[in-house]
Parts: structure tokens; C-alpha cells; sequence
């Protein structure tokens, strides 16, 4: 999925190691990227070429430049987009059974409106960071990011990375990301076992 896109030129280019800055051309600050970062590697990028592209991040969080193109090239995507169906059908599919489970009368309402809102509030989250390390504005701690998926929000979080494509190539994060699911998940499963999510209690 190309998702949120921007355009820019090359103000800066170092052929010899391979990366440069790109200045937006909606404005904002300077956006580093690599060669290994465009998608026609028979093509060799240079100063003041026109480029497309996608926002990202690099491993300390710095935004960065990916699935660039040049113009005339062609994005490669039909990987990306098959990669992210299992990720949204894992949200969907856990908020659709929590759901289930509610209205059935097996888990108090209340565990399934909390999933739904701190889903939608994750998911803001998620989209004002990367709104943020487009401008260049304040970002959210990647650590409160993970908090609202420990608590219940990762299926927004899930969502977000891969609808919005923010913190989804980030190795480090994701560690953290799926580590927070498990323990959220066996929470749940451990509560529901001993009869302390019951709807008489809540």
C-alpha cells in the first residue's frame, strides 16, 4: 500500500555513498534519503531530480525517505499490500470476536467499548506522529505508543502501521509491539478464566 505520499527534490546528493536530503516540495525540513530507498536500482538518483515518496523512519527514529521514485518509474507495492492483510485482519478479526463475546454475554460490554475506544485513540496517536515527522513537530514518545497498546489500543496500533505505514519497518518497535499484544492478550485470557471479567462484577 503507497499510502500518504509526498513529492520533493534532491537538494543534496553524495553519489559516492549513496544518499542525499530531499527538500519537500510542500515545505518542511529536509528528508534523508538512500539509494537502497528506490525502487529502480538501475536508475541512479541526482541533484535536483523530482521524487516520490513515502515518509518513514529510520532505527533512531529519524524520518527518512522510502519506496522513492523517480519520475517515469513505478512503484513496487503488490508485496506491501499482501504483507498487510494478515496484520488488519488480526484487528479486525480480535475486535470482532470481543464484540461477539459482549453481545452474547460473555465479557462485560465494557471490555469491548474500552478495546474500541483506545483502538480509535491509538490509532490518532499513531497518525499524529506521523504527521509530526513529516513537519518536522513535536512527536509522540514511541514508549507512549506502546502504553496504549498494552492497555488495549494494539489493534488500532495494528491498524495504524499498516493502513498509515508508520513504525512498520521499524524492527525494534515491532519487537516491542507484538510483545505488548501477548501480554494484553494473555491478560485478558487469564482474567476471563478466573471469573474476574465477569458482567455481574463490571
Amino acid at each position: 500500500m503507497s499510502g500518504m505520499r509526498s513529492k520533493g527534490r534532491i537538494t543534496s546528493w553524495h553519489d559516492d555513498k549513496g544518499y542525499g536530503f530531499i527538500t519537500p516540495l510542500d515545505g518542511g525540513k529536509k528528508v534523508f534519503v538512500h539509494v537502497s530507498a528506490f525502487s529502480n536500482r538501475n536508475r541512479r538518483p541526482a541533484a535536483q531530480d523530482i521524487v516520490s515518496y513515502a515518509l518513514s523512519t529510520d532505527n533512531q527514529g529519524r524520518p527518512c525517505a522510502a519506496d522513492a521514485t523517480l519520475p517515469g518509474d513505478k512503484l513496487r507495492q503488490r508485496t506491501a499490500r499482501k504483507a498487510s492483510r494478515p496484520s488488519i485482519a488480526i484487528a479486525l478479526l480480535f475486535l470482532g470476536a470481543i464484540g461477539a463475546l459482549s453481545f452474547a454475554g460473555r465479557l462485560p460490554m465494557l471490555i469491548f467499548a474500552g478495546y474500541v475506544v483506545l483502538s480509535a485513540i491509538t490509532f490518532v496517536a499513531y497518525a499524529l506522529d506521523k504527521s509530526a515527522a513529516r513537519s518536522g513537530g513535536w512527536r509522540t514518545q514511541e514508549g507512549s505508543l506502546q502504553l496504549l497498546g498494552l492497555l488495549g489500543g494494539w489493534p488500532g496500533g495494528l491498524l495504524a502501521r499498516q493502513l498509515l505505514r508508520h513504525k512498520s519497518k521499524k524492527a525494534s518497535f515491532g519487537r516491542v509491539f507484538w510483545a505488548t499484544v501477548l501480554i494484553n492478550c494473555t491478560a485478558l485470557i487469564w482474567l476471563a478464566a478466573t471469573g474476574r471479567l465477569s458482567v455481574s462484577v463490571l
